[in-house]
């Protein structure tokens, strides 16, 4: 099964476009665990127990976990995620980009030591940055296109002179990934919820690729005003899936030793609102 099957069954088995990342921040852990970076695999076990069945993927941000040394946490997160929740594809946010020898390795990294269905890279370095990932057959890869942070204008909202049509540079790298880039039918592209506009020209200019969209609830991003721009439908089914991601608002949704159970009611909440946008886009 590949990357794009596996979105496909979990938005369809969960009625869901809703991604969880898994952004473990031990000082915002409940009072009993506060703290305690050892305690990094258990608070994001108990989030996956608790949304498992809400979810279109799980998005566990590397950093966090490397940041406090639970790169074993992180191995023991994704076995356990493979038992509990098989169903659920895992999305390594990396951003990742180098080329040759040393992507090779980062490749090596995501796919093999962690086991993830799919990652997130920076285009920047070009094509043999992104090819070495795109060896794994069934295996995603998330370019980077236009992303939520203030700072992306520096570089993605500017014009290319040298293409034709002057392209934007988010737009070149979306008519890339849809395009020449896309040798297997494995790229998707990364963009900020805090753009809708966006979103839209983006899903105009690479229709068939999947989106992950960070940056609804805690960074600001209007969820319906995301899947009005993103979500494109032919009679009622998916063309290309959408997979908006919550990080902070659910995995903080509760202090107190009830925080799976409050995650779960900001989770339900937060697809059941996807949902509706859905159904009225």
């Amino acid at each position: 099964m590949t990357f794009l099957d596996m979105l496909r069954t979990a938005e369809c088995q969960n009625s869901s476009m809703l991604c969880v990342g898994l952004d473990p921040e031990p000082t915002k852990f409940p009072a009993a665990i506060k703290g305690d970076a050892s305690k990094i695999y258990d608070f994001c076990a108990a989030i996956v127990d608790a949304t498992a069945d809400l979810v279109i993927a799980f998005k566990p941000q590397i950093a966090y976990f490397a940041a406090h040394r639970a790169e074993e946490q992180l191995e023991r997160l994704v076995a356990h995620m493979r038992r509990s929740a098989p169903q659920v594809p895992i999305i390594l946010d990396a951003k990742r980009g180098d080329i040759g020898s040393t992507a090779q390795q980062y490749a090596i990294e995501a796919f093999e030591r962690y086991g993830a269905d799919a990652v997130t890279l920076s285009p920047f370095m070009g094509f043999d940055s992104v090819q070495p990932y795109l060896k794994y057959h069934g295996k995603g890869a998330f370019l980077l296109c236009r992303t939520s942070n203030p700072g992306g204008d520096d570089l993605q909202n500017q014009r290319l002179a040298s293409v034709d049509g002057e392209p934007l540079l988010y737009e070149h790298i979306a008519r890339l990934a849809q395009g020449p880039w896309n040798l297997n039918g494995q790229l998707g592209l990364v963009v900020g919820a805090t753009y809708p506009a966006e979103i839209e020209r983006v899903r105009a200019v690479a229709p068939t690729l999947p989106l992950l969209i960070p940056g609804v609830g805690a960074q600001g991003g209007d969820a319906v005003a995301t899947v009005k721009a993103g979500w494109r439908g032919v009679n009622g089914e998916t063309v290309a899936p959408i997979i908006v991601n919550s990080s902070r608002a659910i995995l903080y949704a509760s202090a107190s030793d009830d925080f799976a159970q409050a995650a779960r009611r900001e989770a339900l909440k937060t697809r059941d609102l996807l949902q509706a946008a859905r159904l009225a886009a």
